[in-house]
């Protein structure tokens, strides 16, 4: 009687050892979850529907100038965009050279001069543009378009990574759907939206379970704008599970089935 005794402790033993390195196996928020130290605001900026974004320093703006007649436009183009010479990349599609905003938000634009673009629409800056060029060019036409209009979205999706985006405009649902959409394991109330302002991050939550997320303040997206689905507690409790458990586990159970075949 006394050596089954003595048995049975050392499977109970075992048993509680199991238990123990499944309860350590579990992973904290804290461990996991990016972004957990910075304010939170209601809203970054104030848009609507009819948003339009506005360039910022390190944007680069592709401008091409167009006229009755294309000889006169030509000397405020830059090379690869005038009427005669183009400049191919290693894929043969045409490549146009760019306008960078600098730190002062200016622009150099040939036959102008520096020009202060950061912080105009598209539509200011096409009038700008025009209205200076009216002194030289007669019915100016000015097309331009933002080159590196690019958002990144990370966390519980289903493609997390950065998207270069064609248009000037995209919403925080067409967002997550360039990225999959989010998985099962996403916090639908609790996404994260960090934005440059003026120099500095700005962070503000979207619960996307509320209808009240098409007319938020910060629906539509602005260049460099980050997105960030939080995990789950369920997502956070396996982050850290040791594929190794199932084995130990199997093991101790058919050690116990042994035991007990023994001391019976």
């Amino acid at each position: 009687m006394k050596s089954k005794i003595n048995l049975s402790e050392i499977v109970n033993k075992l048993l509680l050892l199991v238990a123990l390195l499944a309860l350590n196996s579990c992973a904290s928020r804290q461990e996991v979850v990016y972004f957990q130290d910075e304010p939170i605001s209601e809203a970054i900026e104030n848009q609507n529907a009819n948003f339009e974004l506005r360039y910022k320093t390190d944007d680069l703006l592709t401008i091409i100038v167009s006229a009755d007649d294309p000889v006169v436009a030509q000397p405020y183009n830059l090379q690869a965009a005038s009427t005669t010479t183009s400049v191919i990349d290693a894929q043969g599609s045409l490549k146009m050279q760019t306008y960078l905003i600098d730190s002062q938000g200016d622009i150099e634009f040939p036959g102008l001069g520096s020009i202060k673009i950061g912080g105009l629409t598209r539509s200011e800056a096409n009038n700008l543009l025009k209205d200076r060029l009216k002194e030289y060019i007669k019915n100016p036409i000015v097309n331009i378009r933002l080159a590196n209009f690019t958002v990144t979205v990370l966390g519980e999706v289903k493609n997390p990574g950065s998207y270069t985006i064609q248009d000037e405009k995209i919403s925080i649902s067409e967002a997550l759907g360039l990225a999959g959409d989010l998985t099962i394991y996403g916090k639908r109330d609790n996404v994260l939206l960090i934005r440059e302002v003026d120099g500095q991050k700005k962070y503000s939550k979207i619960d996307l379970t509320s209808v009240n997320v098409l007319n938020s303040a910060n629906y539509y997206l602005t260049q460099n704008d980050v997105l960030y689905v939080e995990p789950n507690n369920a997502r956070v409790r396996a982050s850290s599970y040791n594929q190794n458990n199932g084995v130990i586990i199997s093991a101790v159970g058919t050690l116990a089935t042994i035991v007990a075949i023994l001391i019976k």
